[in-house]
């Protein structure tokens, strides 16, 4: 029973990890540019990568992952956030290590909508869509939903990681749902994790009305 409930952990850990980016509410009256808030349009590829440990807590158990990527794109007006694909490693539980696997790709329905909050976040970041599974001793749970973090401009004084000039996304508390798996999985598990958002050549993303 351990084992499983080791996994729905974990599995439900690396569905946190693609939650980095913005809502599939409506994007109207955002802009998306790159190198400054007043750089050109931007619409293209977007990475995003973990800045700390991706952390889940069950009613069970918790896990963590070190390293975390997802890829996808964005349109310029913030609309169409998509994940086409996604990568984990150094998944650990109690039980060691764990393999973590998108599925289902790409991910669609995403977006990033600008709305500052003074002394706050720039706007919210939305991936819809996910499905990740996580293995282990070949027993699987699979989550799957949509997850909603706070988004960051790369000069934001109250980004989460304030030595890292990029984007940021930040999901704090976020809860993700069982698709399937053993009935021991936990029916829902809560993510906090930290990404930085990039431009497909390394750009700095930025997000404004």
């Amino acid at each position: 029973m351990s084992r499983i409930r080791t996994l729905a952990v974990v599995g439900a850990a690396s569905a946190s990890a693609f939650a980095l980016m913005m809502s599939p509410a409506s994007a109207a009256g955002t802009t998306i540019h790159s190198g400054s808030i007043s750089g050109p349009l931007y619409s293209g590829g977007v990475t995003a990568t973990n800045l700390g440990n991706v952390t889940v807590t069950t009613s069970l158990s918790n896990a963590t992952c070190t390293s975390a990527v997802q890829s996808g794109t964005v349109n310029s007006d913030g609309t169409n956030l998509n994940v086409t694909s996604a990568s984990f490693s150094g998944c650990t539980s109690s039980l060691g290590s764990v393999t973590v696997t998108a599925q289902s790709l790409p991910w669609t329905g995403g977006s990033v909508v600008y709305a500052p909050v003074s002394g706050g976040r720039d706007g919210t970041i939305t991936v819809g869509n996910f499905t990740v599974g996580a293995t282990v001793f070949g027993i699987s749970c699979v989550y799957s939903g949509t997850l909603t973090g706070n988004g960051y401009n790369p000069d934001n004084p109250n980004r989460p990681n304030t030595s890292v000039a990029q984007a940021q996304a930040q999901i704090s508390n976020g809860t993700v749902n069982k698709k399937s798996g053993s009935g021991l999985c936990p029916a829902t598990a809560t993510v906090n994790a930290t990404y930085q958002l990039v431009g497909a050549n390394g750009e700095q993303l930025w997000a404004s009305s």
